[in-house]
């Protein structure tokens, strides 16, 4: 094998893991984030039963779940999307010499 392959194999090896961890690891935050965002639609329901009807100003509820609704359908977007491939480089020149 040509030692420019070789060099070019070892840095994509080396690199590839980091990323596709970094990745996971981002994706697995997410989730996460979804989760938690789950768990306060309950608690937005609850307040709400709790609203004194005759007061002037009225918090939104239904917009603060809409809300949390888009942001969480943004995420899933962004975990659900696919990887982007790796781009193409030219082949690296071994012949420095004239």
């Amino acid at each position: 094998m040509p030692l420019k392959k070789m060099i070019l194999i070892s840095i994509l090896l080396m690199t590839t893991p980091h990323v596709n961890a970094d990745i996971d690891a981002e994706k697995a935050k997410l989730a996460l984030i979804i989760h938690e965002l789950e768990t306060i639609t309950p608690l937005i329901a609850e307040a709400e039963t709790l609203v004194n009807k005759g007061d002037r100003i009225q918090f939104q509820y239904e917009w603060l779940a809409r809300d949390i609704e888009r942001i969480k359908s943004g995420i899933q977007a962004h975990i659900n999307a696919p990887r982007i491939h790796p781009r193409n480089f030219p082949p690296i020149d071994s012949n420095y010499r004239r």
